[in-house]
């Protein structure tokens, strides 16, 4: 089956990016060049966005993702020790605080055998085929290949958000504040680029080799119909609907 792309998925998937990247770097030089105000007034203000939008999602869906409410948590945090502070720098780096605490936690979702990606990497391999899904349930049931590839393709994910946080932090306080407002997204694109890569090749793309030979496999080995019974109807409380 296969699923268009409509405006309503398009607006759903790009309006996270635009209120979370590109609104508050254009709202921070807005207020810094435009309007003359302090690097920390900008940066604090710049951060009302994204904060917003998280509580807002949060209220009007009516479920908290715990990513959203971490990310809620961490904004409104940091608005507050920099307004205690009046440290502009403090402020960069709660972006670090967010990347390291979900690195860590995929890190230790390894260590438990669960690892936190593959839930947003299941939909991608299996592409909503019923065939794909069932050859996903059964590898990961019964194939420790799979099973490794799952668990790297988040390890890579994991180290790539610490290391993130690191280089965000010694960019923080070593760099000026307006250099490190555009280089951070910078650093942020470059980092998911590389996992999106490197996570694809170690994890994501021998996971998918493998589901699409098993469901071609399970289709092979089905037992076709036989010519003789024709195409009658199957009773409702047949065993094959079951």
């Amino acid at each position: 089956m296969t699923h268009s792309v409509t405006p309503s998925s398009r607006r759903r998937t790009f309006l996270p990016i635009v209120l979370d990247v590109a609104a508050p770097i254009g709202a921070y030089y807005l207020l810094r060049n435009g309007f003359g105000a302090s690097e920390f007034v900008s940066l604090a203000w710049s951060s009302v966005i994204p904060a917003a939008r998280t509580g807002w999602a949060a209220v009007t869906e009516r479920t908290l993702n715990a990513f959203a409410a971490l990310i809620l948590f961490v904004n409104v945090v940091s608005l507050l020790l920099g307004f205690v502070s009046g440290d502009a720098r403090l402020m960069l780096v709660k972006e670090s605080a967010v990347g390291s605490v979900i690195g860590i936690g995929v890190l230790v979702s390894v260590m438990l055998g669960k690892p936190m990606m593959t839930t947003g990497m299941k939909p991608w391999v299996t592409r909503g085929q019923a065939t794909r899904e069932a050859a996903w349930t059964r590898l990961e049931s019964g194939s420790e290949a799979f099973r490794r590839a799952e668990r790297r393709f988040s390890v890579v994910w994991g180290t790539a958000l610490l290391g993130e946080c690191v280089v965000r932090v010694v960019g923080a306080y070593s760099l000026p504040v307006d250099t490190m407002v555009w280089l951070g997204t910078v650093i942020m694109i470059v980092t998911m680029g590389g996992a999106f890569l490197v996570g694809g090749a170690l994890g994501a793309g021998p996971m998918l080799a493998m589901v699409a030979v098993e469901a071609k496999t399970a289709g092979a080995c089905a037992p076709a119909a036989d010519p003789a019974v024709g195409t009658a109807p199957v009773a409702i409380d047949s065993p094959e609907l079951r």
